[in-house]
């Protein structure tokens, strides 16, 4: 993966050519939403610390299906990361193979949280866990969503030709940057939410 820029120069046109900070600007945005993910999961810490009993009585998650999207989620990084080495290769039908892929990974995802959310039998208001809960995994499903509009935005427009190739590739870089992010984020999230209520 590397950060498309270009040097200050003149166009064949004499018009100046500035960086490219697209990129950059992800980066920081992406930087924005940890801190607030942070807040997030030091409220969870902060709650989890001060009750005896966490998550409470009649409020259990189930580990099976959520271990299932984590393995599906993460997975996905590896296929997204195909894609974005096609394009560099100006390859675009593995590109968009690759990235259809990966789309359909983050819709199962989500499918498999909604279906999550309608068996567990508690909802937001119940108590400060499930509030905690689904505050976190649904801010989490916003912005796989989001996440799989990108990889969709790049699958259309990758159907005119020309429009990507191994030295015109931002907006394929950031679908790829975005994504992992998303699938870190849900590492730390699975990890305090799931796995350390079995503790």
């Amino acid at each position: 993966m590397t950060i498309a820029t270009t040097t200050n120069k003149h166009d064949s046109a004499g018009h100046e050519e500035h960086p490219d900070l697209r990129i950059w600007g992800l980066l920081t945005f992406l930087a924005s939403e940890s801190l607030m993910f942070g807040g997030f999961f030091a409220t969870y810490l902060f709650f989890r610390g001060m009750t005896d009993v966490w998550p409470p009585e009649g409020t259990e998650v189930e580990l099976l299906l959520p271990t299932i999207n984590t393995i599906i989620l993460v997975s996905s990084s590896f296929v997204i990361h195909f894609g974005d080495t096609a394009i560099k290769k100006n390859d675009v039908k593995g590109m968009q193979f690759w990235y259809a892929i990966t789309a359909i990974m983050g819709a199962i995802f989500l499918i498999g949280q909604a279906y999550e959310y309608s068996t567990l039998g508690y909802g937001l208001t119940t108590n400060v866990f499930a509030n905690c809960f689904y505050v976190m995994t649904g801010f989490h499903g916003l912005h796989v969503f989001v996440g799989l509009l990108l990889i969709l935005g790049v699958l259309w427009r990758s159907r005119r030709p020309g429009t990507y190739s191994a030295t015109n590739h931002t907006f394929i870089e950031m679908a790829e940057i975005y994504w992992h992010f998303v699938d870190i984020i849900w590492i730390v999230l699975f990890t305090l939410v799931y796995i350390l209520t079995l503790f």
